[in-house]
């Protein structure tokens, strides 16, 4: 059975996060984007707890994995957390997420009522505890043996295990002696495979993808696609595969274009001053003489220890995908939001019953034949690599081009020195 999963995502009790998000609403989007595997996020809220456990139920015949009561689609929940800890180190307050998976509610039971000690659980959907990484990672095994953990988008500048305010070279650096429970990293927005196939340290880790969703259309953005028999599926044949990096059953990941992402480059956001580390070596804001924020092209080029193109014999296939609704909006010329995307989305959904078929299975001319010649062309584009980019900086996503018409322009900051 094929499986597209996406463990990583948030309910409306995270900061910044969609109101519409609840049990029901997150199954509804897994339906449409062809999603059979989703995280529940923010296991930790108690009020998004008492809602998952009212509405979900173990299912029958997949051990630690979850379905919404009364649902007979062939979607399951996995009990999922994003969790920041704050560590004092070397006189430097150092922030790293961390996402948790827990195969039964018992287990976050214990797992909530230790880590209260260190934050406030009610405050937010990805709570703020005061510990180190490798003590928290400590109580999470001493919960459950089965627990698996991995870090969060780990090139994010601030809040990223290798991002470049961290302060850490390593993922041995990070979680120390509790680095033996670290068998995957979450890629991030910013990079890709690729990228991260440039650093050979890496290579003993599973690279995965996930979309950190904060509302329901970004679900499914990045990815990971399975091969496992039906009746095989469970949360332990999930984490076996990837624990393993067996590529018999993890297949590939979904990415997004990397330079979409809203730290790729170097920049500063107030300035409108964006920095390609390839080419320019810019640390002080040229505009207001700030420091710029480093991003995740940045420090990959500066842990790197191979060759561009480089990939390792046991990589995980990856595909770039751009989510149907942005296809829709940049071809139509409406915002992703409006009711003219919502209704062309519905009506090739209705045709060709998912997301995921449409961007990556049926033949372009079936999808020009039922919506227009620039939303097919779009999505062809999208499959070739054929796309045009303004890379993202400083919490700026990247301008993505996806017919190609708009020729780059130099940066705001650079016109004005011209």
């Amino acid at each position: 059975m094929k499986i597209n999963a996406d463990f990583h995502i948030h309910s409306r009790f995270s900061r910044a996060c969609s109101t519409n998000i609840n049990p029901y609403n997150i199954e509804d989007t897994a339906f449409n984007k062809g999603i059979n595997v989703i995280g529940t996020g923010d296991f930790t809220h108690p009020l998004w707890l008492k809602e998952i456990m009212e509405n979900l139920e173990p299912s029958k015949d997949h051990q630690g994995l979850f379905k919404l009561k009364n649902s007979s689609r062939k979607i399951w929940f996995i009990l999922s957390v994003e969790v920041a800890t704050i560590q004092e180190e070397n006189g430097r307050s150092k922030r790293i997420h961390h996402v948790v998976m827990l195969p039964d509610f018992e287990s976050v039971d214990s797992l909530n009522n230790i880590i209260s000690k260190f934050g406030n659980l009610s405050s937010d959907g990805r709570p703020q505890l005061t510990i180190s990484a490798d003590h928290f990672v400590e109580e999470v095994f001493k919960v459950n043996r089965n627990a698996f953990v991995f870090p969060a988008h780990i090139w994010t500048p601030f809040f990223g295990a290798l991002g470049a305010t961290t302060g850490f070279n390593s993922i041995k650096d990070v979680y120390k002696d509790q680095e033996k429970h670290i068998f995957a990293l979450e890629t991030g927005l910013s990079s890709d495979p690729p990228m991260n196939w440039l650093i050979s340290e890496l290579d003993k880790y599973t690279l995965i993808s996930n979309s950190d969703m904060h509302s329901l259309p970004k679900m499914g953005r990045e990815m990971n696609l399975f091969e496992i028999d039906e009746k095989d599926l469970s949360y332990n044949s999930i984490v076996n595969a990837i624990k393993e990096k067996d590529s018999k059953k993890l297949k590939k990941t979904i990415e997004f274009f990397p330079e979409e992402g809203k730290y790729h480059f170097d920049g500063h956001r107030q300035c409108s001053v964006s920095i390609n580390p390839e080419t320019e070596h810019i640390k002080i804001c040229p505009i207001c003489g700030k420091k710029v924020v480093i991003g995740v092209l940045h420090r990959i080029i500066d842990l790197a220890d191979r060759p561009v193109n480089y990939i390792p014999k046991d990589a995980i296939p990856y595909q770039h995908l751009v989510p149907l609704a942005e296809v829709i909006s940049y071809a139509i010329k409406k915002s992703s939001s409006s009711q003219a995307v919502a209704k062309e989305y519905n009506k090739l959904i209705l045709k060709f019953n998912t997301e995921f078929n449409i961007l990556v299975n049926v033949d372009i001319e079936k999808i020009e034949e039922n919506s227009s010649k620039e939303i097919a062309e779009s999505i062809s584009n999208v499959r070739n690599n054929k796309v045009t980019i303004i890379p993202g900086y400083d919490g700026v996503f990247g301008k993505i081009d996806l017919l190609n018409e708009e020729k780059p322009k130099p940066a705001f900051w650079k016109q004005k020195r011209l």
